[in-house]
């Protein structure tokens, strides 16, 4: 691996450790069904986030309000020393991308067979809090 390579790796192994993020993996609901609710709630508070999630009637809704708690407590565990209602957490970004298919049959009339997709999903969940944001845009101004 070249010079440029591992500083890039190490850069992006950084910044992902200063990250507070949740990922779910192979939730078994589809990526359109699990889109619908994620983006009820991007980019809003994190507080305004759960209670969209609680009164939401869909099944994934509570899938996605565990993750969000996840991220919650990863960010607590990052950040000790600043409380969580001081720092403002919002939903920086969300996104769902397709797991795996299970793929089965399904007897059908005339001795055919339909096929059955069960699909699946990950979903990826980033806190961050407005102080930090606002600080590094600062600081990118004034470089």
């Amino acid at each position: 691996m070249g010079k440029r390579k591992r500083d890039m790796a190490n850069r992006l192994k950084e910044e992902r450790q200063q990250k507070a993020y949740a990922i779910l993996r192979d939730c078994p609901s589809s990526p359109r069904k699990m889109r619908l609710v994620v983006d009820l709630v991007r980019g809003k508070d994190v507080n305004s986030a759960l209670n969209i999630l609680r009164y939401t009637p869909k099944h994934a809704a509570e899938d996605v309000r565990k993750l969000i708690l996840s991220a919650i407590a990863n960010w607590k565990a990052k950040n000790e020393q600043i409380r969580i209602e001081e720092a403002n957490l919002f939903v920086k970004e969300i996104y769902v991308c397709q797991g795996k298919t299970l793929k089965r049959i399904q007897p059908a009339p005339q001795g055919r067979a339909h096929r059955i997709r069960k699909r699946s999903n990950h979903v990826t969940v980033v806190v961050d809090s407005a102080a930090a944001v606002a600080a590094t845009a600062n600081v990118a101004n004034n470089n």
